[in-house]
């Protein structure tokens, strides 16, 4: 099964399974969240089922009935149509359509992962084509991935999705020979190019990966923040107003997968680098945590985690869950944080009032705002001044390139021109107040 790009509008239709473990309030924000996911495919959303189910087991995931809603939804092209209609011709009452649609849908989307039986089991009984969660999720990653890096690891999520659903293409030759004598299936033909194009994937990741990590041991002297949190809380707005740069930003979750790593503006000494990494969403694919370590490897050696939530979100507090979750899977849990409540320009008086009280120690912004953005750059450089030691230091005019040197590593609060030398009054961390007072003394 792969998800393809039609010339046409894919039209939708989602299905929620509603299980002991999950609330009514929980399932509602999950299949909102599915549908921006399929939005963001470039899906319609023409319908919405739900189904309460014990678990998310059954060979064919929905009962009977529920299944025959579903075929009336998409033109009744599968197995489960016939069953509706066998010996009668009355029509499914309107009252078990939770949302009846304007048009028939011809793709089905379940709020939940599907084994591969259970997808050919349902695509069967519909006659159109079936996604779970995990596909559409890795779907737009693999569309939204364009650094060698983000393609390499969203491609091995993929693979490791799709193999396991693969299906024997031509029952008419299902043997195919493989040297002398021996025997072969298409089917599993294909599986083995899988097995390989990963391991072979897997073999250049980890070349890039090493790189990655010599990157990062390069500026592993110098304060670097990382910007976490949810799928489009807003982080690459907050890169952008922080540093400047031209990240990508759209209204779209996963817009950005490539970690950008910029220094912080206005300019400080020394430098501040922030660094934007990829969002989180509820079931976030275990292959996809694990392809993206590598990546998220720049918030685990971060100095500060910056956690930007939508505060305008009524769900944002358990998407700061999921966050938590996955920064504590991949082992940042006791790294220093900063919790920012974006987009409060969207809030009234009281709703912010009322943030205050639940989260007194986090910074309420809006990246539209420019004085938000100078507070939270004056907060920035002051934490990362917090363990810093002052300084008086005489450099003589016969030291070369140590000056520059200080200028780029150290907060020179003042200077005085001397017979000797230049008196420095500098403000840094005791690892490079030590280094230069080797220098001086060699």
């Amino acid at each position: 099964m792969q998800l393809t790009q039609k010339p046409t509008l894919n039209r939708a239709l989602l299905v929620s399974i509603r299980t002991p473990k999950i609330t009514d309030i929980e399932a509602q924000e999950s299949l909102a969240e599915l549908s921006r996911l399929v939005t963001t495919l470039g899906f319609k959303v023409v319908a919405t089922q739900s189904q309460r189910q014990a678990s998310t087991r059954a060979i064919s995931v929905v009962g009977a009935g529920k299944m025959q809603a579903l075929a009336q939804l998409t033109g009744g092209r599968g197995a489960a149509s016939h069953d509706a209609t066998s010996g009668t011709d009355e029509q499914i009452p309107r009252a078990m359509l939770n949302d009846a649609p304007v048009e028939l849908a011809d793709v089905v989307v379940f709020d939940c992962d599907l084994s591969p039986s259970q997808l050919r089991n349902v695509e069967n009984a519909l006659g159109v084509e079936v996604f779970d969660r995990t596909g559409v999720i890795i779907e737009i990653f693999s569309r939204h991935a364009h650094t060698r890096t983000a393609c390499l690891q969203v491609e091995i999520a993929r693979l490791n999705y799709l193999s396991p659903r693969l299906r024997e293409s031509n029952s008419g030759n299902k043997e195919r020979q493989m040297g002398q004598g021996a025997g072969e299936s298409a089917l599993e033909l294909d599986r083995r190019r899988v097995r390989d194009r990963l391991a072979e994937l897997k073999r250049e990741l980890a070349d890039v990966q090493e790189k990655m990590k010599d990157r990062r041991s390069q500026r592993s002297d110098q304060f670097c923040v990382a910007l976490v949190g949810y799928t489009n809380a807003g982080k690459s707005s907050m890169m952008r107003a922080l540093t400047g740069s031209e990240v990508l930003v759209e209204n779209k979750l996963f817009a950005t997968l490539d970690t950008t790593v910029r220094a912080l503006q206005p300019e400080t000494q020394p430098r501040i680098l922030v660094s934007d990494t990829v969002g989180f969403i509820k079931k976030l694919p275990h292959d996809l945590v694990a392809s993206f370590v590598s990546t998220l490897d720049e918030a685990r050696d971060a100095s500060l985690l910056l956690y930007v939530v939508d505060a305008s979100d009524p769900g944002f507090r358990s998407q700061l869950a999921v966050v938590n979750e996955v920064l504590d899977e991949i082992g940042v849990e006791d790294s220093s944080k900063l919790l920012l409540l974006n987009k409060s320009d969207q809030l009234d008086d009281t709703q912010k009032q009322a943030l205050r009280l639940e989260y007194p120690d986090a910074i309420q912004l809006s990246t539209r705002n420019p004085a938000d953005i100078a507070a939270l750059h004056e907060r920035i450089v002051a934490f990362s001044e917090h363990d810093m030691l002052e300084e008086e230091i005489l450099v003589p005019y016969t030291a070369k390139g140590i000056i520059g040197e200080i200028r780029s590593n150290m907060r020179v609060i003042k200077e005085d021109y001397e017979a000797n030398g230049i008196r420095l009054f500098v403000r840094a961390n005791q690892l490079d107040l030590e280094r230069l007072k080797k220098r001086l003394q060699a």
